[in-house]
């Protein structure tokens, strides 16, 4: 090993000195570890590439795996948008003291155009599902793109890599547009160039013509300003915008009548001096690929509008064949297809019947794309082929065809809307309605107080109006499953009634755009059979060809979910002995659930806690439990807790032992006030004074009683009560505890009214950016906390059965 026994400091300073002696390996680039730049020489030209870095890498002394460090190096520029201030490089890198290691940056790029993805998560932090789900989404294309040098074994190879990749980045002094920052580049240029353009930007958007043409146009120019792209080429054809003699014109001959013949600018200055540091136009191979990558090009509220998302072809087959097995062998010569949600119509691939086949989309330049396929011999029809926007326009847009169809009620039956809608939603991460999302068209102004906030949903406007204006036929879609079960579509699914006929649901990370770790399901419902939707049963799809299992789904109607429950042991006059974090009630917000000593003041204002009580302690720790011991999964990830029935009530030990789960799981903090939930008393564990409080062994040995109740616990011997009303497993989560209290105040400088988190972190410290190490260098600390987490998760074994029983959860 090359540098074996240094800091991370010095290895990346050896790293630099040893390997990139000739460029500037000390620039620091926002919170990136490694940065290679060229050396600046003062001169005119090398100013150019201030911005400009040739290598960003991530650093860690010891050994480490390259996909996980590369994966933290991604986290960290996404949290950042590092390439919002700095052109990306050619390479993103990873070393530690043994080798390192190169993937070309546009391996990776789409990543940063993510839709609803939490950036905001610790790049650190391995266990987080945002982590996995980047490591998971680049490890494909990494193992196949990767370039791994030993420093010991393989010096040469390395400086022959770095000599003829890494410098490689310029041109004639200028930056080459590639496929690693002609994305960033249009960052910049919105901010230099647009204002600049004499254009109409908003009824621009209404024909759908974006500034992202504009750009477009202006990378296929070459220095001395001419366009490099003729009038009769393929690449021609799906350009909005084109740049001749000194200005852009309008290039789709049916926009030319709405738009002057000419647009200049308001200052060309600024358009020159942008264009002077970047060399046009791309390579020719490259230029093919920013064609065929512009979507990365559309503003995210637009890609959110649209939806953007690609139905992988094996979901495409298999729903072929669930319609087919529900509607019979020959239902494409029996019934019409309308996709109103097409995109580039990939869900249609597999149809054979063209002439009973009609597909739309929001975006002229998809439909251009179809045009294109048909010519290459996809099964569809130029005039079935059409921009609609579903969601606002008039049927009377309609071909006639298709409005024949609609507007006549047999051959309506007959009618399969087949789609994949958008899945985007106005308040996602808890943000406020983006603009063009979702609460700015017709559809939503017009069954919003039909569907209350169900509405915000884009698939749900799409199922609503289809639903009304389309009657009597068959819907058949791809969507998300909160429309069966969720306590915020209850409003939906009093209008929504339909037969449902079969389908199945697959993970929502095999879609391109959906990042989520949730189901997606595909199911077929007759709309002209009106049945209430009470609960459905989908098969379980690993892949096209292997069902695993089936999944159901209940709907639930309001006051029956377990927020109703909860609410009945609200307690807002007694003292408080901490507060419950409350958070939905489903299963995929299960992490948002916690008990603390000071919550923070967004969670008071928008109702996310409840006040811990004596009269509700154990109630509220039935519902702490209940949250935290079942895993989030991709299945149940929209199951619904619900108010339970009566059984649970008369079970001491399951009340119990959600008790002792809770006292050993908590958040409590003693620096925040009064420690009520030490579950030892001071005899027990040794401690050095007396405890502020001794509420938790009071309440345990029943010396404080619940008001207008019997107590659990109404025997004063507390080991007895402890043996007559605890499982085993509880008995031995309370046996790992003590060990752990007493070894902790065994310490000279123990808090006497310490908590269990406070002794996590005396034990395990925190790491340079305030994070709890997950591990301490205490050997003995490490047996007790290991023996109290397996003592947990063999208490939360024997309490999730019962979840099921007194039907906390619906199985």
């Amino acid at each position: 090993m090359r540098y074996k026994n240094i800091r991370e400091e010095e290895l990346k300073n050896k790293v630099g000195q040893d390997f990139f002696s000739n460029f500037d390996a000390t620039k620091i680039v926002g919170n990136i570890d490694f940065c290679v730049t060229h050396k600046n020489k003062n001169t005119k030209q090398e100013q150019l590439f201030e911005n400009h870095s040739l290598l960003w890498a991530e650093a860690k002394r010891g050994t480490y795996d390259i996909l996980t460090m590369v994966t933290q190096l991604v986290l960290t520029v996404g949290k950042a948008r590092t390439f919002d201030k700095f052109l990306p490089p050619s390479f993103l890198g990873a070393f530690d003291a043994q080798k390192i290691g190169f993937v070309p940056y546009n391996i990776i790029v789409d990543v940063f155009s993510m839709n609803d993805f939490n950036w905001n998560v610790t790049p650190s932090n391995h266990e987080t599902k945002e982590f996995q789900l980047i490591k998971n989404r680049i490890e494909k294309s990494f193992h196949q793109n990767k370039y791994v040098y030993d420093f010991l074994k393989e010096e040469k190879e390395l400086q022959f890599f770095i000599k003829n990749n890494i410098g490689n980045a310029t041109e004639s002094g200028k930056i080459l547009i590639d496929k690693n920052n002609f994305v960033p580049i249009y960052l910049r240029w919105l901010d230099q160039v647009k204002p600049c353009i004499n254009f109409d930007w908003v009824e621009g958007r209404k024909q759908n013509i974006l500034d992202s043409d504009f750009y477009l146009a202006d990378l296929f120019v070459d220095d001395k300003g001419t366009s490099v792209i003729e009038d009769d080429t393929p690449m021609n054809e799906n350009l909005f915008v084109v740049f001749r003699n000194s200005h852009y014109e309008i290039a789709k001959e049916n926009l030319k009548s709405l738009f002057n013949a000419s647009i200049d600018f308001k200052d060309k200055n600024d358009y020159e001096q942008f264009w002077k540091k970047y060399k046009r136009p791309p390579l020719t191979e490259i230029q093919h690929y920013i064609i065929d990558r512009r979507d990365l090009l559309i503003p995210q509220d637009i890609r959110e509008r649209k939806g953007a998302f690609f139905t992988p072809k094996k979901w495409v087959e298999l729903s072929q064949q669930y319609i087919s097995e529900v509607l019979g062998e020959d239902w494409q010569e029996e019934y019409y297809v309308w996709d109103c949600a097409a995109g580039t119509g990939n869900l249609l691939a597999g149809l054979t019947n063209k002439y009973n086949i009609w597909a739309s989309t929001l975006d002229t330049a998809d439909v251009n794309v179809m045009y294109d396929r048909i010519e290459n011999g996809a099964l569809l029809l130029k005039d079935h082929v059409f921009q609609f926007d579903f969601l606002n326009d008039d049927f009377s847009k309609l071909p006639q065809g298709l409005q024949d169809i609609i507007n006549d009620a047999e051959k309506r039956k007959k009618l399969v809307i087949y789609i994949n809608p958008p899945y985007a939603e106005a308040s996602s991460y808890g943000l406020k309605s983006k603009e063009g999302v979702s609460s700015k068209n017709k559809t939503y102004d017009k069954y919003k107080e039909l569907n209350g906030s169900a509405i915000n949903e884009l698939f749900i406007q799409f199922f609503t109006r289809i639903y009304r204006e389309i009657p009597d036929s068959k819907l058949a879609a791809f969507s998300k499953l909160k429309h069966l079960n969720s306590q915020n579509f209850a409003k939906f699914r009093t209008f929504f009634k339909a037969d449902y006929l079969g389908g199945f649901i697959c993970r929502a990370d095999t879609f391109d755009n959906v990042k989520g770790i949730f189901p997606i399901g595909f199911l077929i419902w007759d709309l002209a059979n009106k049945f209430d939707i009470t609960k459905i049963e989908t098969d379980i799809a690993k892949d096209e060809n292997t069902i695993e299992s089936t999944k159901t789904f209940y709907a639930i109607k309001k006051g029956n979910f377990i927020i109703d429950w909860l609410r009945n042991y609200f307690d807002k006059t007694s003292e408080k002995i901490g507060y419950l974090r409350i958070q939905g009630v489903d299963v995929q917000q299960n992490r948002t659930i916690f008990i603390t000593s000071k919550p923070s003041e967004s969670d008071f204002r928008e109702s996310k806690v409840a006040e811990i009580t004596k009269n509700n302690l154990v109630e509220t720790s039935i519902y702490f439990t209940l949250r935290n011991i079942i895993e989030p999964t991709w299945l149940n990830d929209r199951d619904q807790y619900l108010y339970p029935v009566d059984g649970w009530g008369l079970d001491k030990t399951f009340q119990n032992d959600c008790l002792a789960y809770a006292l050993f799981t908590n958040n409590i903090q003693s620096k925040d006030g009064p420690n009520h939930w030490i579950p030892f008393t001071e005899y027990e564990v040794n401690s050095r004074d007396k405890f502020e409080s001794n509420f938790m062994t009071n309440f345990l040995n029943g010396k404080i009683i619940k008001k207008e109740t019997v107590d659990l616990f109404n025997n004063s011997n507390r080991n007895v009560e402890k043996a007559k009303n605890f499982s085993a497993e509880a008995l031995e989560l309370f046996a790992a505890g003590k060990e752990l209290w007493a070894y902790y105040h065994s310490k000279q400088d123990s808090n006497v009214n310490a908590s269990l988190h406070d002794i996590r972190e005396y034990f395990q410290g925190r790491s340079s950016s305030g994070k709890m190490n997950n591990k301490s260098e205490d050997e003995n600390y490490n047996k007790l906390i290991t023996a109290l987490r397996e003592s947990l998760k063999l208490l939360a074994k024997n309490i999730e059965p019962k979840i099921y029983k007194y039907v906390f959860l619906k199985a």
